[in-house]
């Protein structure tokens, strides 16, 4: 496969689940915002804005509103619902080979409506926006299983979808490591990955900070834990390197790195885990910044740039 088409596959997957993720926590964050009278929706807004890498740019107080503006609708915040989209159809339009024509219709209709969308919920309230984000990606993400060959194309989507998906719920769960052990934040967690009625029936309705962490953490069947993603990730890479096996070390150093992390959240104790909690997710989000630069080294820069230079006079 052209590397120009393997790096727009996975960048496809990254968008559309940034998108999609993104949706998802304003969704619940604005709700809780402007139903919680307790909260200091300021210190809020702006502590979910620097987990999710963005700086507000004012001084000024931020309400609910100014942070869907900022993290939904902005084409300025590279982060934002808005410019995902616009970055997913993109990388779409310059893999049209690769890519399924449903696939391409899916994100081309999505970026289409969305300035309608904006205005709608503008009007009626920002939920009409995420709820029409999270149906778009479920069914891009449909499309994409039932339309793609289970070959090099679908993994690296795969993989960028996998990746991304450790990113978010890192930061997910980093915009909640302040809160009480009991706090009701944690529920909002869980609506946020759309874990809660899975977690509910796993445990029966105890919710607290320590299962909520272990659950999106370490859980080994629900497809949006760290764990999951991370051997999902995991597998994409070892189909995807081609070299030929040796007898010692040698593996490439984005499958090193995923495979380390998968390890240390596989054989760690789930009583340890919120011992250091904070330290343990930057870790994990520093490792995935890397491993997105590994893969970008090993599969769509593998020949340095050469600069051409005039030829010397003799």
């Amino acid at each position: 496969m052209l590397a120009r088409n393997a790096e727009s596959l996975y960048w496809i997957g990254r968008y559309v689940e940034r998108a999609d993720d993104t949706a998802r926590i304003l969704d619940v964050s604005v709700h809780q915002l402007l139903e919680d009278a307790t909260i200091d929706v300021d210190v809020v807004a702006r502590r979910l804005l620097g987990v999710m890498g963005v700086d507000p740019g004012t001084d000024e107080p931020l309400d609910a509103f100014s942070l869907t503006e900022v993290l939904g609708y902005s084409t300025e915040t590279l982060g934002s619902i808005v410019s995902s989209i616009s970055s997913a159809r993109e990388n779409a339009r310059g893999a049209r080979e690769v890519v399924s024509s449903e696939m391409f219709e899916c994100l081309n209709a999505t970026w289409n409506a969305l300035p309608e969308r904006q205005r709608y919920a503008r009007w009626v309230g920002p939920h009409a926006f995420f709820s029409y984000i999270e149906d778009r990606a479920a069914m891009f993400s449909g499309l994409a299983a039932s339309t793609m060959s289970r070959d090099d194309s679908w993994r690296f989507y795969l993989l960028g979808r996998s990746v991304e998906r450790v990113d978010m719920v890192v930061r997910l769960l980093l915009s909640r490591v302040s809160d009480r052990m009991g706090s009701p934040g944690w529920l909002s967690v869980l609506r946020s990955a759309g874990a809660q009625d899975t977690y509910l029936r796993t445990y029966r309705g105890a919710v607290d900070a320590v299962r909520v962490a272990q659950f999106m953490l370490m859980d080994r069947l629900f497809p949006r834990s760290v764990f999951y993603s991370l051997r999902e990730a995991e597998t994409c890479l070892q189909q995807l390197d081609q070299r030929p096996t040796t007898r010692v070390g040698a593996k490439a150093e984005a499958l090193r790195l995923l495979g380390r992390a998968r390890s240390e959240l596989e054989f760690l104790r789930p009583e340890e885990l919120l011992d250091d909690l904070p330290a343990q997710l930057l870790s994990l989000q520093e490792t995935i910044q890397k491993v997105g630069e590994a893969v970008s080294l090993q599969f769509f820069h593998a020949a340095p740039w050469v600069a051409w230079t005039a030829p010397e006079v003799v």
